[in-house]
């Protein structure tokens, strides 16, 4: 089977860069892909585009160097199943507040008798290789995303569910849950305690942790405190900011 690079970086305790596509082409896939990112996950929960469109976007990513990725947009079988079946090595799963969602979660994505998973990967047999079934359950990285109260008080638990390679902190929607404001940055809140708290938790368990960044300075930090992968913003983010950078020079040089 087609190795998960993304492993081999967390054995070497190297942090992956993850890039992270909310639009619905293809050609913005594959140049993510071919920027230089570790990994790239098609972001079904906010992304302008539904489950049909993830086939193509998956095939972009995999002509690049990147590992294909996909967020679900939810804790569900039957879509978690189409989605490592069309070729995902990752899954980050949101909303997971309790060890028995995530027992849920492993069902979805590990072929017995780990989990439930029901064998028809189609695509994911052509991109992982021919003996993908024997190896699927090792090689394919699931997330468990980190972002309420609830979640945050029980990390330690569902870290120890079986089958599970780690969680993914979703450090917007845990503001927001915990009456912040994801507007504001995230040293001048509870966070600066709760972000570190949970990379440490999994390291202390020898698990994965990711976590979506509101900027560089912010992935710079998190790895700093032991990430296994950060993910320095969106790809509608970098055009907006780029954009509006390069107009507010222009401007600048034209006065």
């Amino acid at each position: 089977m087609r190795t998960n690079n993304l492993k081999n970086l967390a054995s070497q305790n190297t942090a992956a860069i993850n890039g992270w596509l909310s639009s619905d082409s293809s050609y913005v896939a594959e140049v993510l892909g071919h920027s230089g990112y570790d990994a790239v996950t098609v972001d079904l929960q906010h992304g302008q585009f539904g489950i049909d469109s993830v086939p193509k976007l998956l095939q972009a990513i995999s002509a690049t160097p990147a590992m294909p990725w996909v967020r679900s947009s939810g804790n569900d079988l039957s879509e978690i199943n189409k989605l490592l079946d069309m070729g995902a090595y990752g899954i980050i799963c949101p909303m997971i507040e309790t060890v028995e969602q995530a027992e849920e979660l492993v069902n979805a994505t590990r072929y017995a008798p780990v989990g439930k998973r029901s064998f028809g990967p189609a695509r994911g047999l052509l991109y992982g290789g021919t003996d993908y079934l024997e190896h699927a359950n090792d090689n394919i990285l699931v997330l468990a995303m980190i972002e309420t109260p609830l979640g945050l008080k029980n990390a330690e638990q569902i870290l120890q569910v079986p089958g599970l390679d780690g969680i993914y902190i979703g450090p917007n929607d845990l503001a927001l849950s915990l009456g912040i404001s994801p507007t504001l940055s995230w040293v001048d809140t509870d966070l600066k305690n709760h972000l570190p708290y949970l990379i440490k938790l999994c390291k202390q368990y020898n698990k994965y942790s990711g976590i979506f960044c509101s900027d560089v300075s912010m992935a710079t930090a998190m790895r700093s405190y032991g990430a296994s992968l950060v993910t320095p913003g969106n790809d509608i983010q970098m055009l907006r900011t780029e954009a509006s950078q390069r107009i507010s020079d222009f401007k600048k040089s034209n006065l």
